[in-house]
């Protein structure tokens, strides 16, 4: 695992595009239309933002990122946490949570995410590691097409 890099756009992108599609997620109101999804180590770059990838075999297979959450100053927002379908039960995902969360509560004082109802073990992965579920989003959600939202207390 490690930071994103500029060479790892292209490659973020595509895995983060085939997920979507995967759970039926290439429509309006999803990362699908973010328009930094080409360019995501950029819009990673600034102070309180991060994003990591996971590498297997010289291959990206994976990775997720912290921003703040509407340009909140306490909430940040766990973004973009993909891996392809061979990453997936390995362990992958708790490493890139773990270390997405370390990086948060340096920054941050709660943790919000937002996902389709239909990733079930993407849910159960979020609960399972200490996320509650919400009945709504926060306010300032720009993926209005998500319907489960989730917030964790980093301290």
């Amino acid at each position: 695992m490690r930071e994103l890099q500029t060479e790892d756009n292209a490659a973020i992108e595509r895995i983060i595009r085939e997920c979507l599609i995967e759970f039926g997620g290439n429509r309006a109101g999803l990362a699908w239309e973010d328009a930094s999804l080409s360019r995501l180590s950029e819009f990673y770059e600034p102070e309180g933002r991060a994003y990591w990838v996971v590498v297997l075999d010289g291959e990206v297979v994976g990775g997720c990122g912290i921003a703040p959450f509407a340009e909140s100053a306490e909430v940040c927002e766990l973004q973009k946490m993909y891996l392809l379908p061979l990453a997936r039960g390995t362990g992958m995902a708790v490493a890139l949570l773990d270390t997405a969360l370390a990086f948060a509560g340096q920054h941050y004082k709660q943790c919000y995410l937002e996902t389709l109802s239909n990733m079930t073990a993407a849910n159960r992965f979020y609960a399972k590691h200490g996320f509650e579920q919400l009945d709504a989003p926060l306010a300032g959600s720009e993926h209005f097409a998500c319907d489960a939202w989730y917030i964790k207390s980093l301290h």
